[in-house]
């Protein structure tokens, strides 16, 4: 090896020069950095490049003419690339076109979404979710959602295919490398611009002539102006009277008058009013009093009440609570149809807040009254059952279009109450007598047993200990089941009451149909309870015979029959 210790030698000084300017453009050079190449040799499948380094980095043609650069496929044309290794495995450069051209197509857009400028780009496939958009200028591809085609739903997109057009940046992965595109959002702009201008020539209280309908919903109509703009009108400005639905009143087509009443320049909407342009109805109020009958036509049902009108234009509701006397909280549709006229009274007129109050009860007498007066509490009535359940009957009076109530309790004096009431069906008629009237709750209550005698006054001049004749009516284990001569009612002799003898309480001794004598044992007439015993009457009888037929002299004879007179007679001479 051959040393060279003199570097001030011509040959040194310009081999010094020429290392230094290579490790100069190398220094420059960093991996990831985009460089530019010249074509120096093209093969069947390689370009080769000169790049100003140790080596020639060499490019697939086929990836050159993927990414649409076929026509630099020549001897001396510069092509950008992307130096992704100075030196592998094999000491060779490594280079790519695509990646070149799409981070120079990301920089691009990066700078187009922080100026917020559309770009130009043309719809190439569908996807799922939306469709593939390509960038004219830098070839990337970017997403465009469904949503953001356009401002109104489209079946078909063919004609929107591989045009040129405008679309807005609105979300940018660096990290992914994904871009999304909105091509509704130019179109809303442009569109935003152009009615901005045409809201600008309109002012409130302007007529707007011959609007035409073009569709409504439940909360009100849309009309089309002249072909330029859409208004609203709000269902509570279409009528003074109530509406239902828009469809009731327009036709798609129809031409009408509109008010401009609102105008929001922020959200681009204009307010129309279609009832102002008419006189307002309830300025003729005044041609109304309160508590006098007038004639009105049904408009609407609902479940709390009917809406009336006293003239078109002018409506008031009709409260269930005030359609009838005797059903409380009575169905309207039950009661009225739509279009049906009926008279009222003005019970309320509020004009602050707009409100008129009718009754169509407040027309007829109330019946509850004309009960009091010719049917007071105590007179009988005849009825007929309207309905039942399982503890009561409802009658509905004569004459009166009231349904009372009647327990099963109050239909019988003797019978079982929930078997008396199976015996009663609807439509059948009976009397019974009024027991209790609450006028103000709209409330009658009503008695059957209470228009017969009451088996129970039988027992009005009877007392404990009294003997009384009853017919047995049965008898079983528990004992007898008999009837008082005179009364109606079934009264039980228990088993141990039968007899003083245990051996001759026996019931099986009465086959029925005998008369015997027994005596009350227990009379209460605030609980209406009553107990007879034969055990009783047999004591009471004994007590009787002993006493009226004994001699005074019985029992003298007996051990200690003077002892009781010995100690008295010894006790009053102690004191």
């Amino acid at each position: 090896m051959e040393l060279y210790k003199n570097s001030d030698s011509p040959e040194a000084k310009e081999f010094e020069k020429l290392l230094n300017t290579q490790l100069s453009k190398t220094q420059n050079l960093v991996e990831g950095k985009i460089i530019e190449g010249t074509v120096t040799k093209i093969s069947d499948k390689y370009v080769f490049l000169d790049c100003g380094l140790k080596s020639e980095p060499i490019v697939d043609i086929n990836e050159l003419k993927t990414i649409g650069l076929e026509k630099k496929i020549k001897t001396g044309e510069k092509i950008p690339v992307l130096l992704e290794r100075l030196e592998d495995r094999n000491g060779e450069i490594l280079v790519s076109a695509s990646k070149a051209q799409k981070i120079k197509g990301w920089d691009i857009l990066i700078d187009h979404f922080e100026k917020n400028e559309p770009i130009t780009g043309k719809i190439i496939s569908k996807c799922k979710g939306g469709v593939i958009v390509e960038h004219l200028d830098t070839g990337s591809l970017m997403f465009c959602p469904g949503s953001q085609i356009s401002d109104t739903p489209l079946k078909d997109i063919s004609h929107l295919m591989n045009e040129p057009q405008k679309f807005a940046l609105i979300k940018m992965d660096k990290v992914r490398g994904n871009a999304c595109v909105s091509r509704r959002q130019i179109i809303s702009s442009s569109k935003k611009e152009d009615k901005a201008k045409i809201i600008e020539k309109y002012k409130v209280g302007d007529i707007i002539k011959n609007a035409v309908v073009k569709g409504y919903s439940s909360f009100g109509c849309f009309f089309n102006v002249n072909n330029e703009l859409d208004c609203l009108v709000h269902i509570q400005e279409v009528s003074y009277s109530r509406v239902n639905h828009c469809e009731e009143i327009f036709t798609i087509g129809d031409k009408h008058d509109l008010l401009v009443i609102s105008i929001d320049k922020e959200k681009l909407q204009v307010g129309c009013s279609i009832k102002q342009l008419s006189p307002d109805p309830f300025e003729k109020i005044s041609n109304y009093e309160l508590n006098k009958k007038y004639e009105v036509k049904v408009i609407k049902l609902m479940d709390f009440g009917a809406f009336c009108e006293l003239e078109p234009g002018l409506s008031t509701l009709l409260h269930s609570s005030e359609i009838s006397w005797t059903r409380k909280n009575a169905s309207p549709k039950k009661s009225f149809k739509v279009g049906d006229k009926i008279m009222c009274v003005i019970t309320e007129i509020d004009k602050e807040k707009r409100r008129i109050a009718i009754s169509h009860k407040l027309t007829t007498e109330n019946p509850y009254k004309q009960l009091v007066k010719n049917h007071p509490v105590g007179s009988t009535i005849d009825c007929v059952v309207s309905s039942s359940n399982e503890y009561a009957l409802y009658v509905k009076l004569d004459k009166y279009d009231i349904d009372a109530f009647l327990h099963c309790n109050d239909l019988s004096y003797t019978g079982d109450p929930e078997t008396e009431l199976k015996n009663y069906k609807i439509g059948k008629k009976i009397k019974v007598k009024i027991l209790e009237i609450k006028e103000d709750q709209l409330k009658v209550r009503v008695g059957l047993k209470q228009t017969e005698k009451d088996p129970f006054d039988y027992f009005k001049d009877k007392k404990i200990n009294d003997t009384i004749t009853v017919k047995i009516i049965s008898s079983d284990n528990k004992g007898l089941i008999v009837q008082p001569e005179g009364s109606l009612m079934n009264i039980v002799i228990k088993k141990s009451q039968i007899a003083v003898s245990s051996s001759d309480a026996r019931p099986s001794r009465f086959v029925g149909g005998e008369r015997i004598d027994s005596a009350i044992s227990e009379l209460n007439f605030e609980k209406r309870k009553v107990s007879l015993s034969i055990k009783l009457l047999e004591e009471i009888q004994n007590k009787e015979a002993v006493s009226k037929f004994s001699s005074p002299l019985s029992g003298k004879n007996l051990p200690f029959s003077t002892l009781s007179d010995k100690l008295k007679k010894k006790d009053k001479e102690k004191k």
